[in-house]
Formats: structure tokens, C-alpha cells, sequence
């Protein structure tokens, strides 16, 4: 700790400022202060008050690199008004979060940049898988609001709802006055994210086409939040988890079994090769029979899923669904699916996210896939 000394303010603050920290980018900052001020009460007799401030946290007025103004010094009342003579600095406490933050520039996960004068400090997450990557970049405390099914990781329940994915309440998301807000890339409202671009909010646009782009996705995060020590541990964790199931599921040349991945049933509906839980299947060695397809989550009819005649029929249904569903596939016998009995039910929620949980769920699913080879 920084001993008190005696030091004249004048000039201090500003070369103080500026080789630390350089330019400040904040208007209003905090410096926290221990003052003496050298007072003349009026009376002919000058006076020291000392420690009018003893550790006070001051709101200060910064323009450019120096000190112009000191408010709410805490005095105590005068019978007369005193005038200040002068003043002298004994210690100053700079924090570089608090008193100068550089600007951030970061690149989003379409490859769009954004500028924000210090990292996000409320932010608005308009996706369940968003606002799962956030707490998981260190940035949990940092969301004000986000959507329904937003429930990932469970401190994420209490942070208010402001709607869901297809609408959500834009005048409660005004008046909240984030910095940014992250939102789904590929889905969402349109409308309401145009409209919310038109009003000048800044958006930072979240997508992870497959599992091994989590990693850097977030590492982002955490240089838009100013969290990076967390993302970056986190990141790295992620990515020993992939290279384990890489060694592990790739199959060294063998043919990787084709799999329907069946996400309803009236009407039936699977997921295109672009999908995320397509590439799930990929690191699990297997092959998404409808990979072909563009569509994230196509529709298709029965005849075409027997014509291509999978070795495995997946249900990644809602929880008590799976069984009903795969009982719907008995009545065609002549599937290779359904002759060798691989008809798996697995109906875990985060397959279907957009954040971490969705790799503990493809590590699961790969346990049950490798069983059925």
C-alpha cells in the first residue's frame, strides 16, 4: 500500500492519468481520495481541516486527462464560508475499471464488429443459449434481463423476463438501458431486432454452427463483458472436452452408422446438416441422414426416411415423448432401424441450446450411439 505523502494536486492527477491509463473515454469516474484543504474561515486565521474525505469514494468531473472539479467533499458546515487556500493531495486510489476504461472493439460471431466505449456492463440477452455462454464467459451478473427457457445455468432463473424468442417486450427493453443486446443470429424476430437496430442499441449477434466454434464464441463474450480470464478458462475447458470426444467417436475410416434425428413427430421433423445437433452426431461418429439438406430443421415424410432407411432413429423429444414417438416407427418392420432395434429415446433439453450444456448432452448421446454400433 501506497504510503500518504504530501504532494501538490496541481498537474498530479493528469500525468498520473495519462501514463497509467492514457486518454480517458468516461466523462464521470470515481477516484477515491484522502485530502487536506487549507481553509481561511473568515476570521483573519487560516485553518487546516484535515480528512475531510478519509477514503471517501468522490464523484469527480473529468475533461480530458486532469482533475476540474471535486463534488460532495463531505465538509463539515461552517459558521462562516470557508475559502479554500489550498489543497493537497495525500493518496489517490486509481482502479482502472473504474476511472479509465479503454473502448472495446469486439468481432461477433457473424464476423461484424462492435464498438462500445467501455466492455458491456448491462446486457441484454435475447436467447436461452446466449444467456447460458454469458454466465459461462463470467458475465452472468452482467444480464438484466433476458427470455423464457432461459433456465441455464440455474442463477439464470432469476434474471427477469422481458418475452421469449419470437417476441419479447421492446419498451421494457429500452427502458432498461443496456449497453448491448446479444441475440440469436439465425432466429428470432426479425422485425423486433430491426427495430431495436433502428433505435441505435447496440447488438452483438451470437451463432455457433458447430460445436467446435463454442470455444471461440466464448472467448468473445468475454472480451465484450471484460471478463476474459473467466471465458478463456472456460474455453479451454471446452475444448479439452472436444478433443476427448474426437479421439474417442472418429471413426479411423469405418463407416459412420446414418441416424435420423427425429426432433417431432406431427409433422415429422428432423434437422438439416447445418444444424448444431447435426454436427453433435458428426463428433459422435455418426452421420445425420438428411446432413444433405440445407434447411436447419426440414420437414420430411415417412417415405422419405424409408427410402434413405436409417441404421439408428434418434427421438430427441420433450421428456415423457420418446417412447410414443419411436412406437409410431413399429409399424414399418421392414426399417433397418427398426429390425435391429436401434431406437433410442433421448429427451434432454440442452441438445437443443445454443450454449456449454449442449456438450454435456452430445456427450451423453455419444455414450448411447456408440452402444448401439
Amino acid at each position: 500500500m501506497v504510503e500518504p505523502a504530501f504532494i501538490p494536486l496541481d498537474g498530479l492527477l493528469e500525468a498520473l492519468l495519462e501514463r497509467q491509463h492514457g486518454p480517458l473515454t468516461q466523462p464521470k469516474q470515481e477516484v477515491v481520495l484522502i485530502l487536506e484543504v487549507d481553509v481561511h474561515q473568515g476570521s483573519g486565521e487560516p485553518g487546516v481541516a484535515r480528512n475531510l474525505v478519509y477514503g471517501q469514494s468522490i464523484p469527480a468531473l473529468l475533461s480530458g486527462h486532469g482533475l476540474r472539479r471535486v463534488e460532495n467533499l463531505g465538509a463539515p458546515p461552517y459558521t462562516t464560508r470557508p475559502m479554500i487556500r489550498s489543497l493537497r493531495l495525500l493518496f489517490v486510489l486509481l482502479a482502472l475499471s473504474s476511472v479509465a476504461t479503454a473502448a472495446v472493439t469486439v468481432t461477433d460471431d457473424t464476423g461484424a464488429q462492435l464498438v462500445l466505449p467501455a466492455p458491456a456492463k448491462r446486457i441484454v440477452s435475447l436467447s436461452p443459449g446466449a444467456t447460458e455462454m454469458l454466465f459461462a464467459a463470467g458475465a452472468g451478473d452482467k444480464v438484466i434481463a433476458t427470455v423464457e427457457y432461459a433456465d441455464e445455468p440455474p442463477a439464470a432463473k432469476r434474471i427477469p423476463r422481458i418475452g421469449d424468442v419470437a417476441a419479447i417486450d421492446t419498451e421494457r427493453l429500452v427502458a432498461l438501458h443496456p449497453d448491448v443486446a446479444v441475440i440469436w443470429s439465425s432466429g428470432g424476430n426479425a422485425a423486433q431486432i430491426e427495430r431495436l437496430s433502428r433505435l441505435g442499441l447496440p447488438l452483438y449477434r451470437h451463432q455457433v454452427p458447430t460445436l467446435l466454434d463454442l470455444p471461440q464464441s466464448l472467448r468473445r463474450l468475454g472480451v465484450l463483458a471484460g471478463t476474459t480470464g473467466t471465458a478463456e478458462r472456460n474455453a479451454r475447458d471446452l475444448e479439452r472436452r472436444l478433443g476427448h470426444l474426437k479421439q474417442e467417436y472418429t471413426p479411423d475410416g469405418r463407416r459412420r452408422p446414418t441416424v435420423l434425428l427425429q426432433v417431432w413427430n406431427r409433422p415429422l421433423y428432423t434437422v438439416g446438416g447445418a444444424q448444431l445437433m447435426s454436427d453433435a452426431l458428426r463428433l459422435c461418429g455418426m452421420q445425420n441422414v438428411f446432413g444433405d439438406l440445407q434447411d436447419p430443421g426440414p420437414a420430411v415424410d415417412v417415405e422419405a426416411v424409408i427410402a434413405r432407411d436409417p441404421d439408428i432413429i434418434v427421438a430427441a423429444a420433450p421428456a415423457g415423448q420418446g417412447n410414443g414417438w419411436l412406437a409410431d416407427w413399429q409399424r414399418f418392420p421392414g426399417l433397418r432401424a427398426v429390425k435391429s432395434g436401434h431406437l433410442i429415446s433421448f429427451e434432454d433439453d440442452a441438445f437443443s441450446r445454443l450454449g456449454p450444456s449442449v456438450l454435456t448432452a452430445t456427450e451423453t448421446l455419444c455414450k448411447v450411439l456408440a452402444a448401439a454400433r
